[in-house]
C-alpha cells in the first residue's frame, strides 16, 4: 500500500512515527506525502491542548478529503482520551497510545476487510514499556531514543497522564543495545526522549536514576553526541551535574520544564517545585558547565494569574538568563482541573505572551552574543545555496559558507550573528 503519515505533537510522537515508518517499509509498504493520494492515511495525534485537538480533527478531515476511499487510521493521545470525538469523523481505524505494532496489523486488516475497527485499552492500567526501533528513515544525522513513557505528575492543566498512563521505563540493557545499533547505522547524535524522562527508572528493579542511564548511553554512544530531552528541575542536583559534566559527549543543552516563574501560579498548576528550587538547578548547571544553554517552556495567562504574578515571572526569567524559551498562552484542556478555574481573557493572555516573548528574545540575543568568538563542534545537517547549517552542542543553529559538510562534525569559529543564528567559519 501507499501510506501517508501526519504526525502532530511532541518528540515522542515523532519517535513513534519513525518506528512505524521503519516497520511499514519492512513490510513492503511505500511511504508517500500526506498532501497527496494514498491507499491509507495515519494521523498520529496530539491532545495536549484544545488547540491540539482541533489540529488533529483538521488533519483527519484532510486525509478523508484527499482520498475518499482510502483507509483513515487515527492513533495517539487524542483518540485515547476523546474516542467519541474521533468516531464522529468517519474514521476506519481508531487506536490510542499503546501497541504500535498491533496498530499496524489492524491497519492492514482494515484495508483488507473494509470494516471499521476500534482498538483502545485503559492507559492507566499499563505496566510494560513497548520497545520500538530507534532511529528514522531520514539522513542519518540525529536519532531519537525513547527511554520512558507515561507520567505521574498530574499537573492541573495536563491530560497526558490519562493519555499515556503510568511511568514505564526502557530497561538499561535494551537501551545499550539500541544505542549500539544507532552507532553502527552511522548516526551522529542521539536525543534521549520520553514523556517525562526524569522519571526513568522508578519502575525498574533497584529504582536507578536518570544519570545512570545517561552515563550508560554516553558510554555506548562512543563518538556520537548525546542530547537530553526535557528535564524536571528537581532532577538537577549537585551529584547529577558532577557526573553529567564528566561525560565528554553529553551536549551542554538542558531544557528545564518551568511553566511559571511565580510560586503562587506554580502551586495552582500543581507543579512539584518552587522558583527557589528551580533557580538552584539553573545555578548548578552554570557552575558545572561552561555557558550551558538552559532552555524552558512558559505558560502565560494561567487561570488566576494576576498582573503581579506575571511581573514576578518576567523578573524570574530574566534572572535565569535562558538561552531560549517556548512561550504559550494558556489553552484550556477539557477534563483537567485548570479548565474549571477562573479563566483569563484572551486579549490579556495574548498581551502577556507578547511581553514574555520580547523578554525571551532579549535573553536569546544575549546568549548568542556570548557565543561569538568561541569554537564549537557543529554537526552539519543541511546544505542549500552554498551554505551549510547545523547545530552546535548547545543546540544553537550555526551556518557557514561551503558544501560537502553534511553529517559531519566540524570545529567552527563563531564570527557573528544574523537573523537569530550563529555565523561561523
Amino acid at each position: 500500500m501507499d501510506i501517508a503519515i501526519c504526525t502532530l505533537g511532541c518528540k515522542v510522537n515523532q519517535y513513534e512515527t519513525q518506528a512505524m515508518e521503519r516497520e511499514l517499509t519492512a513490510r513492503g509498504h511505500t511511504l508517500v506525502p500526506f498532501e497527496g493520494p494514498a491507499d491509507a492515511y495515519i494521523v498520529n495525534t496530539c491532545t495536549v491542548t484544545a488547540v491540539s485537538d482541533k489540529k488533529s480533527r483538521q488533519m483527519i478531515r484532510r486525509a478523508r478529503k484527499h482520498s475518499p476511499d482510502a483507509v483513515v487510521a487515527v492513533c495517539g493521545c487524542y483518540p485515547q482520551t476523546r474516542p467519541e470525538d474521533v468516531k464522529a469523523l468517519d474514521v476506519d481505524l481508531i487506536a490510542g497510545t499503546g501497541d504500535r505494532m498491533k496498530f499496524l496489523d489492524l491497519l492492514e486488516e482494515a484495508a483488507r476487510e473494509k470494516e471499521p475497527v476500534v482498538s483502545l485499552d485503559e492507559a492507566l492500567r499499563r505496566r510494560t514499556f513497548e520497545v520500538l526501533p530507534a532511529g528514522g528513515l531520514a539522513a542519518r544525522t540525529r536519532a531519537m531514543l525513547k527511554v520512558e513513557d507515561g507520567c505521574a505528575n498530574f499537573c492541573s492543566y495536563c491530560i497526558i497522564p490519562y493519555a499515556r498512563g503510568p511511568v514505564r521505563s526502557l530497561p538499561p540493557e535494551t537501551a545499550a543495545e539500541e544505542v549500539r545499533g544507532l552507532r553502527s547505522e552511522g548516526y551522529r547524535e542521539i536525543v534521549v526522549t520520553g514523556i517525562e524522562i526524569s522519571s526513568w527508572g522508578r519502575d525498574l528493579p533497584g529504582k536507578p536514576g536518570l544519570i545512570e542511564l545517561i552515563e550508560l548511553v554516553c558510554r555506548e554512544a562512543g563518538e556520537m553526541r548525546v542530547r537530553l530531552g526535557s528535564l524536571e528541575p528537581r532532577t538537577v542536583t549537585e551529584d547529577f551535574c558532577r557526573r553529567a559534566s564528566a561525560l565528554p559527549n553529553l551536549c551542554p543543552h538542558f531544557h528545564l520544564s518551568m511553566q511559571s516563574g511565580c510560586d503562587a501560579t506554580l502551586r495552582r498548576m500543581n507543579r512539584k517545585y518552587d522558583t527557589t528550587r528551580y533557580k538552584e538547578s539553573v545555578d548548578l548547571l552554570n557552575r558545572f558547565f561552561d555557558r550551558p544553554a538552559v532552555t524552558t517552556d512558559l505558560i502565560v495567562g494561567f487561570p488566576g494569574e494576576t498582573e503581579e504574578e506575571f511581573s514576578k515571572t518576567l523578573d524570574f526569567i530574566r534572572s535565569c538568563g535562558f538561552a531560549e524559551m517556548h512561550i504559550f498562552p494558556y489553552s484550556i484542556r477539557p477534563g483537567t482541573p485548570a479548565a474549571e478555574m477562573a479563566q483569563i481573557p484572551k486579549a490579556v493572555k495574548e498581551a502577556r505572551a507578547a511581553r514574555a516573548a520580547a523578554a525571551a528574545e532579549e535573553l536569546h540575543r544575549a546568549y548568542l552574543e556570548g557565543c561569538v568568538g568561541r569554537v564549537y563542534d557543529v554537526l552539519y545537517e543541511q546544505e542549500a545555496n552554498g551554505l551549510c547549517q547545523g547545530h552546535a552542542p548547545n543546540y544553537m543553529v550555526a551556518v557557514v559558507k561551503g558544501t560537502g559538510l553534511h553529517n559531519r562534525t566540524i570545529p567552527t569559529r563563531i564570527v557573528g550573528i544574523s537573523g537569530g543564528v550563529l555565523m561561523g567559519e
